[in-house]
């Protein structure tokens, strides 16, 4: 086959300079057929020549065969190779080489790929949604944590958001923060089949778990999900969400909370936004404007996310909560309450009160001692074990008094005293007693229990009927007396 050049040569001698093809072919060296051919053509073709090939069409329908038996029996570990499918063919006498082997496989598996369609994407319309595996520091300690991601696929805008678990929890609670994020709804979420929202697959249907439903009637908005196996289907975000933990969770972000790191995360996620060069003339920010009202209003009031969870607190006025254990106020003992499972903390309620305590992962304990003090102002030998966690909860002056105390008497006797100020904390409350104790410390006074007695002697007022209202009584004095000694003729021994 001609260049291009030489095309341009043949064509301009005949047709322009009006030579003979017999000449134009002997100058150039060329049959007068390929001079005739680029006349009538004005580029070169590129035509491939096919050429028979006996021995894949004696070897391809056994090719078929042992494959169509052997498929069912692998799996994505265990699977053919050209090597063993070769080896097969030769104890079967077939004459073929590897090489036709692997051509086999390579066409079967282009043949067999999927073609992908180039969708349409309008404002407001859809978005995509999931979670991704990422690492942080907090409080100088590496965590797993997880990544929220949901990402409209009109303008690109995108909400993230870092959770320590990936649970049906995490996965509301990202909806109820992204949709408030974008204050708008989006008409359609594209999903996994994760468990959070699916509870069963029953064909082309998905049954939907009864909090995601309930999300779903709170917002009004079309969950969709992709095929069995087939993450691709909602390629944006899953593209996306690796890119944002190569491009910003890269290096491992530093943080006090998962709230702080989560915080950095949005806003860097807002700049670079901002930033993203214009698509058929538009800028990120004229795409986002025109989708943001398109979104569906938000509801009047946020869904809510905690799990309710009826439990049992145990003889230790403990309760357990997925794995986790919680303290309670000690007369909760032995009775039955209800746990309003968060995503950062629980709530735990009976006999009309509530505590709220942070979340644990499982196996982990949550003790608050001050749930225990009416036991523990009776308990000394337990204030002694207790005593360092204890003093530190109620904070100062209470890990004074006990330092003083220890170092005075031993921590025994200490915890006597201790134990006895605790009682008058059940009694007084916590802030006299703590005013007290200052007090005891500032003037360098040991009688801490006759001081708080006096801190505590203030006069009260009495209810008196209206009827005795209008009476006045004085009050006696010893001095009133003394005329009944002197009548007496003195004092008398």
């Amino acid at each position: 086959m001609l260049r291009m050049d030489q095309v341009h040569v043949i064509r301009h001698k005949v047709l322009v300079e009006e030579q003979s093809m017999r000449r134009v072919a002997r100058e150039l060296g060329v049959s007068r057929n390929t001079v005739n051919k680029y006349l009538r053509q004005p580029e070169p073709m590129h035509t491939r020549r096919v050429r028979s090939r006996p021995a894949w069409d004696r070897v391809k329908p056994r090719l078929d065969e042992l494959l169509a038996e052997w498929e069912p029996r692998t799996t994505g570990k265990q699977r053919l190779t050209g090597s063993l499918i070769h080896r097969q063919l030769v104890s079967e006498g077939y004459a073929a080489g590897t090489t036709l082997v692997r051509q086999y496989l390579r066409e079967r598996h282009r043949q067999r790929q999927e073609v992908y369609i180039p969708l349409v994407h309008r404002p407001g319309e859809e978005a995509q949604v999931d979670f991704f595996e990422v690492v942080v520091e907090l409080g100088g300690v590496w965590l797993k944590a997880w990544e929220f991601l949901l990402r409209l696929m009109y303008s690109g805008r995108e909400f993230a958001w870092l959770y320590q678990r990936c649970d049906q929890l995490a996965f509301l609670d990202g909806h109820v923060r992204a949709f408030s994020y974008l204050d708008g709804v989006v008409r359609r979420c594209v999903y996994d089949n994760l468990k959070p929202a699916v509870r069963r697959i029953v064909g082309v249907q998905r049954v939907l778990s009864e909090r995601f439903s309930a999300l779903v009637s709170h917002y009004l908005f079309e969950p969709d999900f992709t095929r069995v196996g087939e993450g691709h289907d909602k390629g944006g975000v899953e593209s996306r969400g690796k890119a944002i933990r190569l491009q910003h969770l890269t290096p491992i972000p530093r943080g006090e909370s998962l709230a702080q790191v989560s915080q950095a995360l949005l806003l860097n996620l807002e700049q670079a936004f901002s930033a993203r060069p214009e698509r058929e003339g538009k800028s990120a920010n004229d795409l986002w404007a025109e989708e943001r009202v398109r979104l569906l209003p938000l509801p009047t009031t946020p869904f809510e996310v905690s799990r309710i969870t009826p439990v049992e607190v145990s003889s230790q006025s403990l309760v357990r909560v997925e794995g986790a254990w919680y303290s309670v106020p000690s007369r909760w003992a032995r009775l039955e309450a209800t746990a309003y499972v968060g995503v950062d903390d629980i709530r735990l309620v009976c006999l009309g009160e509530s505590v709220t305590h942070p979340r644990q992962r499982c196996g982990g304990r949550w003790v608050r001692y001050r749930d225990y003090l009416p036991e523990l102002a009776h308990k000394p030998k337990a204030v002694r074990q207790v005593a360092p966690e204890l003093t530190a909860e109620l904070g100062e002056p209470w890990g004074r008094v006990w330092r003083l105390l220890s170092d005075a008497h031993g921590e025994r006797e200490a915890a006597r005293v201790l134990a006895r100020l605790l009682g008058a904390v059940c009694e007084r409350g916590e802030e006299p007693v703590a005013r007290a104790l200052e007090a005891a410390l500032s003037e360098r006074r040991i009688a801490l229990l006759d001081l708080i007695a006096q801190d505590d002697a203030s006069p009260q007022s009495i209810a008196v009927p209206p009827a005795l209202a209008e009476y006045v009584i004085e009050s006696g004095r010893a001095t009133d007396y003394d005329h009944l000694l002197l009548a007496d003729g003195g004092c008398h021994e």
